[in-house]
């Protein structure tokens, strides 16, 4: 057993990690998009040369760690991966994030850490302002997208039913009025996972029907007559086109509807000039949840929950215990599910002190841009583009959907890009997304090239 004590060996010991790190990030733009099968074998050799029973000196392990374990990773940050929407890392926001790890701050109250807690409002208050919501919001740093669906839809419930007269913190949800929901019928699946886990189910939600983008209809909003939550989206997560949120909003009874839109990539199009207009009305809505960790280029992971009511937010997460009493201002624990939590907020406001609101806005714009250049070469070359790109999403598809699933394959398999499938309106396509700001021209032209061989 082999313990690292002392300031200098701790310090030793970060300093080679930091230079294996710098050393992996010097090529990412080099190395293959997905591991080797020969880097995969070796993974084996992790298991073998370390147990519970023989331990390894901690500099071994950071060895292993880098020759065996980085050439297995998938390589989203070096511009050539399209898969899902994951975003690449910003380098302050990843040099912030190692110095932040160093510190290894809680930040659950403000006297555990006083730096966390002076970026964590800094950067919270910035996040309001960028992404063109109502001044009075408040925003707080969550795991994910799908967290931040949850702290919402958990914060319209408690609301809503409050104000029907119940106090779903005190008496649960046994027994309580019911509670109707509204949803875009492709809302993404994390917000129904949200319903689920806030005890709202999904069986019962009412559809809205959706368009050819994936829009949902504001001619097809239904009618309800009791306290009501409606759940938007902005960015499909197919085609990146958002929902007309004014035209459905004008039709909603404000003092009994709670309007969430989960906008994980989407709504960063609102701190882009050109791309705003896609998202007209959003600010009306009452909750709002986003990915740091996308079109922000956060290191992982980072979602942002955003409340029009921070009064409403905190009486819904707020947590009383003797030993944990606050000192006043503003309290991460009470507004959101975790007490313990880690700080998220020190590399946004890192990257945001450094872009500014004109560098968000062109790396939005840039990646939009090279979204249009994959539609429009892959369209010249005879591949089907499935619905005119407006975001950061391209939809394709070669003929049936064996072929279709047999090119993506294909392009996965070359390392030279990486896409991935979905099935939109009951056809088999690929799906482009173009998430990682570091991406450039000669990228996109090099996925294409494999893209146009294997089909």
């Amino acid at each position: 057993m082999a313990w690292v004590t002392g300031a200098e060996s701790k310090a030793d010991l970060l300093m080679e990690a930091a230079r294996r790190a710098a050393d992996f990030v010097s090529v990412e733009r080099d190395r293959p998009v997905v591991p080797t099968a020969e880097a995969l074998d070796r993974l084996g050799s992790i298991t073998f040369n370390a147990t519970l029973d023989r331990p390894l000196d901690a500099q071994n392990v950071i060895a292993m760690l880098d020759e065996i374990g980085s050439a297995a990773t998938v390589s989203n940050t070096g511009g050539r991966y399209f898969g899902f929407v994951t975003g690449g890392v910003e380098p302050v926001g990843l040099a912030a994030s190692v110095l932040a790890g160093a510190w290894d701050q809680n930040t659950a109250l403000p006297v555990m850490s006083p730096i966390a807690a002076h970026l964590d409002a800094l950067a919270a208050e910035w996040m309001v302002d960028l992404l063109g919501l109502p001044s009075r919001s408040i925003a707080t740093f969550c795991a994910g997208a799908s967290i931040a669906n949850l702290t919402s839809i958990i914060t319209a419930r408690d609301t809503l039913l409050r104000e029907a007269g119940w106090d779903t913190a005190a008496d649960g949800l046994i027994g309580a009025p019911p509670l109707t929901v509204v949803a875009s019928e492709e809302i993404h699946s994390s917000a129904i996972k949200a319903l689920r886990l806030a005890g709202l189910g999904s069986g019962s939600v009412v559809p809205i029907p959706t368009d050819r983008y994936g829009r949902a209809r504001a001619d097809a909003v239904p009618t309800t007559t009791g306290p009501t939550l409606v759940l938007l989206q902005a960015g499909n997560v197919n085609t990146g086109y958002s929902d007309p949120f004014a035209d459905i909003i004008d039709q909603l009874d404000a003092t009994r509807t709670w309007v969430h839109v989960d906008g994980a990539f989407g709504l960063w199009a609102n701190a882009a000039p050109e791309r705003r207009d896609q998202l007209e009305g959003i600010a009306r809505a009452d909750s709002w949840a986003t990915d740091g960790h996308k079109w922000l280029n956060t290191p992982y992971d980072c979602g942002v929950a955003i409340v029009a009511d921070p009064d409403a937010l905190s009486q819904s997460m707020r947590m009383d215990a003797a030993y944990a009493a606050g000192t006043g201002g503003r309290a991460p624990m009470n507004l959101s599910l975790q007490m313990s939590q880690g700080a998220r907020a020190i590399p946004v406001w890192a990257i945001l002190a450094t872009l500014g609101r004109d560098g968000v806005a062109q790396a939005v714009e840039r990646c939009c841009r090279h979204a249009e250049r994959f539609a429009d070469l892959l369209g010249d070359a005879g591949i089907d583009v499935l619905v005119p790109p407006v975001l950061n999403q391209v939809l394709v598809a070669f003929g049936d959907d064996d072929h279709t699933d047999a090119v993506i394959a294909k392009v996965q398999a070359s390392g030279d890009a990486w896409m991935g499938g979905t099935t939109w309106h009951g056809r088999r396509a690929m799906r482009i997304s173009v998430s990682d700001t570091s991406t450039t021209a000669d990228d996109v032209d090099r996925a294409v090239a494999a893209i146009v061989a294997a089909a």
